[in-house]
């Protein structure tokens, strides 16, 4: 490593964020114009349209290419970034899912180490988690429809202690799920890729299943929330089988992916009344397309992959990001780093 690291900033920040990465250590200087990254299109956002006259592509391949670190990835050149930036070793991703897109670039292959924001997102996809399964059990769709209706009619509705909950991916952010769930009542149970010698409860769960067979753990649960990482061992996971497998008035609640769940077969699912409904922060296809039968689904709740999305989420990426600038500098092990055999 060189006396002084090199940092470019591939996303718009605020001002006192920058200077927190100026102030981590004097050895590093940070490279960043807002006029040449993307133009937010909502607080936080990392992936906003960019627009460059020549000029400025031409400077910005310029500070690519004194680049040793980046922060964020540059998603103006997702095919030849690598040649584009010589120096680089290190890229600090925004997000946690990175390692399909890693892959696909090259970055797997390359050396260059990447590091994921795994763990920043974990209370906003659990807090999405349980809203979700709230609206289920207090019937929120039906109030929102009868207020549309200025229809007034007393009902009857249900509520989440002793309802089981079976998580499907106990990382951080499963985790954070179930440790929500419990502070509800709930019963929870889950499943993760190693389960060899692993205690339940050291995960916040009462039973933990194993990833090859888990089809005991979706036969007994209330609500399914899927929080594993996509990869090609998770594409398809929950298929026509998994659905079935589930109980007829269980609620599905998607927080990962939306490759993981076989689309198709779920809205099939949710047609024949084989699932009492779903909550979708993630599809398939992204936008979801006009077409698709879930808009019209008054037992499926969609988010625009926003479930993670807090005006917080850059002070937390920001402070992420200084503690792993530190453990660059004093060549210590980074947090986060990604896998490139599981990619994540």
């Amino acid at each position: 490593m060189s006396d002084r690291v090199t940092v470019l900033i591939t996303f718009e920040l605020a001002p006192e964020y920058v200077n927190q990465l100026w102030g981590v250590d004097p050895r590093i200087e940070v490279l960043y114009d807002p006029t040449l990254v993307g133009r937010p299109r909502f607080p936080c956002d990392h992936a906003g349209p960019i627009h460059r006259t020549p000029a400025q592509e031409v400077r910005w391949q310029g500070l690519l290419a004194q680049a040793e670190v980046l922060f964020g990835f540059d998603r103006s050149h997702w095919d030849d970034f690598l040649q584009l930036a010589p120096r680089l070793k290190w890229i600090q991703s925004s997000s946690a899912g990175v390692g399909r897109r890693a892959k696909s670039t090259g970055l797997t292959e390359s050396g260059v180490v990447v590091t994921t924001a795994s763990g920043i997102h974990a209370t906003a996809l659990a807090e999405f988690t349980l809203m979700a399964m709230l609206m289920f059990v207090k019937d929120a769709c039906r109030m929102l429809t009868e207020k549309k209706r200025k229809h007034w009619a007393r009902t009857t509705s249900t509520e989440l202690p002793g309802k089981t909950l079976a998580v499907i991916g106990l990382g951080s952010i499963g985790c954070e799920v179930a440790r929500l769930a419990r502070c509800f009542g709930m019963r929870v149970v889950g499943t993760k890729r190693n389960t060899a010698g692993v205690k339940p409860d050291s995960l916040g769960v009462e039973a933990l299943y194993p990833w090859t067979d888990f089809y005991p753990m979706l036969a007994q649960a209330d609500f399914v929330v899927i929080s594993c990482p996509h990869t090609p061992e998770t594409e398809g996971l929950v298929g026509k089988a998994e659905l079935a497998a589930i109980k007829q008035d269980a609620i599905l609640i998607n927080i990962a992916r939306g490759s993981i769940v076989d689309e198709p077969a779920l809205i099939r699912a949710l047609q024949l009344g084989n699932l009492g409904g779903a909550a979708l922060d993630v599809t398939t296809v992204e936008p979801l397309p006009p077409d698709s039968p879930l808009w019209g689904m008054s037992n499926v709740l969609l988010c625009p992959h926003s479930g993670s999305n807090v005006d917080s989420e850059n002070k937390e990426l920001t402070k992420l990001f200084c503690e792993n600038l530190r453990r660059y500098l004093a060549h210590e092990p980074l947090l986060n780093v990604l896998d490139a055999d599981l990619l994540y």
